[in-house]
């Protein structure tokens, strides 16, 4: 994906940062990747604001900086170098909301021809794990890398 996207930090090997940079301001932004079983091979995505205060993720800020393609792309090249660095890893990702985890549909139907070369998507739908299919609306999205 060529799309335009902003440059991004490693802050150690499961977690990235980022600058929104927009109307209102610069606005760090954190990506963190949690292993959610016992064996590390399913990870969940996390996404959001950077909470001064607390240092946690915001996953229901609203930045509204017109930028939200660009953040997007940015998200979807972490992820892709996150299952470059972890090729047997399952990355699950769900948004915060309906309308993000629509955002990432959108995302993932919009560059559709260049992750299916990398990546197997499937979505969750109706209690079960299916190969995405545009124009379905799923609750959530797994991600692995080809072989």
């Amino acid at each position: 994906m060529q799309e335009d996207r902003y440059s991004y930090n490693k802050a150690d090997s499961l977690s990235y940062t980022f600058i929104s940079n927009g109307p209102n301001g610069n606005i760090k932004k954190i990506v963190v990747l949690e292993a959610i079983s016992d064996d590390k091979c399913l990870y969940n995505l996390a996404f959001g604001d950077l909470n001064k205060d607390t240092g946690e993720i915001d996953d229901l800020a609203k930045s509204n900086n017109s930028d939200t393609q660009k953040i997007l792309s940015t998200v979807a090249a972490i992820a892709a170098d996150f299952l470059t660095r972890n090729p047997n890893v399952q990355l699950l990702a769900t948004g915060s909301t309906a309308s993000r985890t629509r955002l990432y549909r959108i995302g993932i139907t919009r560059f559709w021809n260049e992750i299916n070369t990398l990546f197997e998507v499937k979505g969750y739908i109706n209690a079960h794990w299916e190969s995405f299919q545009k124009g379905k609306t799923y609750n959530a999205f797994l991600v692995t890398r080809k072989k």
